[in-house]
């Protein structure tokens, strides 16, 4: 009788163990959910606000956001003090018209890092 159940509960336990694991492990990224520029937008210049918001809390300290310029020049952003613990902001300023990529990396609050480029086009005002 008791082999039966076992047989059973065997694979549910064991699918149970999986599904939580695997949850666990996605939770612990930093995912990127929304961001300003979008992918690919078009935005005015010269002035351009940055924002990324993520799934989960970031160590803003230990991020960072990087423009990489038409001419493949970089230049690191200063990120807002005030965003919040989802967020990474910065202001980027003086942009000429052409194609940008934002590069960022973020350290969620569990220690894990994740990183990933936003193209996007600066137009004329």
């Amino acid at each position: 009788m008791f082999s039966g159940r076992r047989r059973f509960f065997a694979p549910v336990l064991f699918f149970a163990a999986t599904l939580l694991l695997v949850v666990a492990s996605a939770a612990a990224h930093a995912v990127l959910l929304e961001s300003t520029p979008s992918l690919n937008a078009s935005v005015p210049g010269p002035d351009v606000l940055i924002k990324l918001r993520f799934n989960v809390r970031i160590d803003a300290s230990r991020s960072r956001l990087t423009l990489l310029r038409p001419d493949s020049s970089s230049t690191p952003l200063e990120l807002a003090k005030d965003s919040p613990a989802d967020t990474l902001s910065a202001h980027a300023t003086g942009l000429a018209p052409g194609v940008y990529r934002l590069r960022w990396q973020a350290l969620a609050s569990d220690g894990h890092i994740t990183r990933g480029e936003i193209p996007f086009i600066v137009s004329r005002n």
